[in-house]
């Protein structure tokens, strides 16, 4: 009786201990969750693409990807981001591509407290985005460019023409703050949403008040729209664009209408406009020519550039997180946040990286270049 007694107890401690043991992952696993259909397709399938330049590990452990569509859908993104939390017990998030879903993600990786790479340039209320890192440039770092470069031009006014929601909005905050400081005269402000497939009354109203230059706001395809809406109603002036209108689809859609526009970006999509001194020269090449090998020439961009750099900055965190916790549990992610928070410097294709408990951006300004289009194709605009 005593031998069965001890055997029971004996395969009781090895089934607490395989329980234990399932808890913790035996590889890191985080969860995708990409604009794979919908409006913001035009995004979050380049971004997806970007996890092909991925390594098999990261701080020695075995890297799973679980990769969901939100279509867009910002209920979407959030049932995706509690299914890849409770289900697959996912250490982390990246995503979503565009706004509305990013946001969406943010509010349960701040309810579960995980970890979320963010590939949108969210803007949170304060306290709201303590477990949200963002990869690209926050709004004020690229409208500080594009108003840099109005001046530099001599612009006196400008228009701007752009999306009806956060991003939008934070836009047309930020530049025209900035703009006030400048001297720069906004002459009016029209919006849209992201789902309309007009906009010839706003731009009717841009043009008529003749302004210098118009600042489009939208992404992806959305923002080639807008553009030709203006070149078709007879505009002259300067047109801009954001970062998130750094795709393919811009030039593909807009065809000739976007010839000679600024489009603000990260460095990584033209690294040859880079002097040597860069520090993420070497880094944004690397990433160019293994994305057009993989993918074709010509077919670099921005939100590939941020899954590349994704990896590059868990490749800094991971195994310091891994000094405090097991992957698969409530520790690790934790000390995945703290490890970001103080990470210090880290050199990614898009600048240099440094994130802090208060700045959960952490690119400044020379992580932002002008860039113009001509025959069809990106190139660093004149200073």
């Amino acid at each position: 009786m005593k031998k069965i007694l001890k055997a029971t107890v004996l395969a009781s401690a090895m089934a607490f201990s395989g329980l234990i043991a399932q808890q913790a992952h035996a590889e890191l696993t985080i969860g995708v969750i990409m604009s794979l259909t919908g409006p913001g397709s035009g995004l979050g399938i380049p971004a997806k693409n970007g996890f092909a330049l991925w390594p098999d590990t990261i701080g020695g452990e075995k890297v799973k990807l679980i990769i969901l569509d939100d279509a867009t859908d910002p209920t979407q993104a959030s049932k995706n981001a509690r299914r890849l939390i409770a289900e697959d017990k996912v250490d982390m998030i990246i995503g979503s591509a565009a706004v509305p879903p990013t946001l969406a993600i943010a509010d349960v990786a701040l309810e579960t407290q995980t970890v979320q790479l963010a590939i949108s340039p969210i803007e949170t209320p304060e306290g709201k985005d303590a477990w949200t890192f963002r990869l690209p440039q926050s709004t004020a770092v690229m409208a500080g460019g594009v108003v840099d470069h109005m001046k530099k031009h001599g612009v006196k006014t400008f228009a701007f023409l752009g999306y009806s929601d956060s991003y939008g909005e934070n836009w047309l905050k930020e530049t025209a703050r900035l703009t006030k400081q400048a001297g720069i005269n906004m002459t009016v402000a029209e919006r849209f949403g992201r789902a309309d497939t007009s906009v010839t009354a706003q731009a009717l109203r841009v043009v008529s008040s003749n302004p210098d230059a118009v600042l489009v706001v939208a992404s992806g395809s959305g923002a080639a729209m807008p553009h030709k809406a203006l070149i078709e109603r007879g505009y002259k002036g300067k047109i801009y664009q954001t970062h998130s209108a750094a795709s393919r689809d811009l030039i593909r859609l807009g065809g000739k209408d976007v010839e000679g526009s600024f489009v603000v970006s990260g460095p990584a999509v033209v690294p040859e406009a880079l002097p040597d001194s860069n520090p993420s020269k070497k880094l944004a090449t690397d990433f160019v020519t293994r994305y057009e090998k993989q993918y074709g020439a010509g077919t670099r961009n921005l939100f590939a550039a941020h899954i590349y750099d994704a990896q590059l900055v868990l490749q800094r965190v991971v195994p310091e997180a891994l000094k405090k916790a097991k992957p698969g549990t409530p520790a690790f992610r934790a000390a995945l946040k703290d490890a970001l928070e103080n990470s210090g410097n880290i050199q990614i294709s898009q600048g240099t990286m440094h994130y802090t408990a208060k700045d959960h951006f952490g690119l400044g300004d020379d992580a932002r270049i002008m860039l113009t289009i001509q025959n069809g194709n990106w190139k660093a605009a004149a200073p």
